[in-house]
């Protein structure tokens, strides 16, 4: 079969085993969802030889750290996979929700209720905990799953399909709504992308490029996760004992994730005191350091390396020990910096004055705003959500991190006694 065949007949089975799903009850989506966690964990051994396998190709490719990092499966990663797994069990059931409910002066009775978009394809690259994380959501939210990963993730994300279907043919859920989409070949990504009427939504999630296309090719609806060029401004009222800490954490806790920190701005008045301590910590991190005129001044007058960042720089999400550092005027500066090269994720003020906090969320056309935070929490489970299907950068539809609300649309059920128009 040809590429548009393959998605095709997925998409069929997909759709006619969805109805297996939407027909079973939330304690049964729950308790399917807790099987396939204690099957994670049982089968580490299993998931661990398969990513070896990955992991060994990508040494051989010379695959970039940033890149190998979200590609690795440990035990405590295979853990954290099977603990979002009974996370996402433990919410509240997300179908059946009344939004919205009215009496009309014609006696009709209007409910607006949530129910699942269908058949959900995920194209993304790398990184294998996203096809449990998408998995599990798409299963409790009552949608069928089309999981097409990048082909540097084939050994792991198929020991992890199969055995999360081992786990649904055990129960009346249908081992179909969840199915792993051949990477071989590109084109199985064109396929899905155009495969209109019978998959209802598309969901990126990787680098920017990959969104790009996904957003400019698709023909199936999608909602568009963003990269991360986020950045932390240290204000001229900033508690330097809760900066120091913030930044580290935003830039270095796992700088290979969308969340990471990607700039630093530091209002101009506190800027000749926190930047020799924020730079050399940094530094002893391994950050290498991209920096406009000013700072660059501060940093020789105290030996520091760094080197002058180019116009690129400011809007690159790097992914790796790397950051740009510039000087501000005041939170509007820094918000006019972030306005121009930033791309709408997470953007996060120190400041111990309430009004200037205010300023910058006001002015932050961003998905999540910290005050006082890392921009590592920007992320579904710190939210309470669960795992996360993705981070939406976009304002139609969902922004910020994506759970199981996300995962749902609406339906409108009209009751009436005969009525007509």
């Amino acid at each position: 079969m040809d590429a548009a065949q393959i998605i095709s007949e997925a998409a069929k089975r997909a759709r006619l085993a969805n109805r297996t799903l939407v027909a079973a009850s939330n304690d049964q989506r729950s308790a399917a969802l807790y099987k396939i966690s204690g099957e994670l964990t049982r089968q580490a051994d299993r998931i661990l030889a398969a990513n070896a396998q990955d992991m060994k190709r990508a040494d051989e490719s010379g695959m970039a750290q940033s890149m190998k990092d979200r590609l690795l499966l440990t035990v405590k990663r295979i853990e954290g996979m099977a603990d979002g797994a009974r996370q996402v069990a433990d919410l509240p059931d997300p179908l059946g929700r009344t939004i919205n409910a009215r009496t009309l002066p014609n006696g009709l009775k209007l409910t607006q209720r949530s129910v699942p978009f269908g058949v959900v394809g995920m194209v993304y690259e790398a990184r294998p905990n996203v096809t449990v994380d998408a998995a599990a959501i798409l299963l409790k939210s009552g949608n069928s799953a089309l999981l097409r990963g990048s082909s540097s993730a084939t050994a792991s994300n198929k020991v992890l399909v199969e055995i999360m279907r081992e786990v649904l043919a055990t129960t009346s859920i249908s081992p179909d709504v969840i199915q792993n989409i051949p990477d071989e070949d590109r084109a199985t990504v064109t396929a899905l992308l155009h495969a209109r009427g019978e998959v209802d939504l598309v969901i990126p999630r990787g680098s920017a490029s990959l969104i790009r296309m996904v957003v400019d090719e698709a023909t199936v609806p999608t909602i568009e996760t963003g990269a991360g060029v986020c950045h932390v401004y240290v204000d001229d009222a900033a508690d330097f004992n809760k900066a120091l800490p913030i930044l580290i954490n935003s830039k270095t806790d796992r700088p290979s994730v969308c969340n990471a920190a990607e700039t630093l701005l530091v209002h101009e008045h506190v800027a000749e005191k926190f930047l020799p301590t924020a730079l050399e910590a940094l530094a002893s991190h391994g950050v290498i350091l991209h920096v406009d005129g000013k700072t660059d001044a501060i940093a020789k007058a105290h030996g520091i390396k760094v080197e002058l960042a180019s116009e690129e720089n400011w809007s690159t999400e790097y992914n790796a020990l790397e950051m740009n550092v510039a000087v501000v005027k005041d939170v509007v500066g820094a918000a006019d910096h972030i306005e121009k090269y930033g791309t709408h994720h997470t953007e996060a003020i120190v400041t111990e004055n309430e009004d200037h906090a205010n300023q910058f969320i006001a002015l932050s056309d961003s998905a999540a705003v910290m005050v006082n935070a890392s921009t590592r929490f920007t992320d579904g489970e710190q939210m309470g959500f669960g795992a996360e299907i993705g981070i939406s950068n976009q304002k139609l539809h969902a922004r910020g991190p994506m759970g199981l609300e996300q995962m749902t649309t609406t339906t409108w059920i009209v009751r009436g006694e005969g009525q007509i128009r």
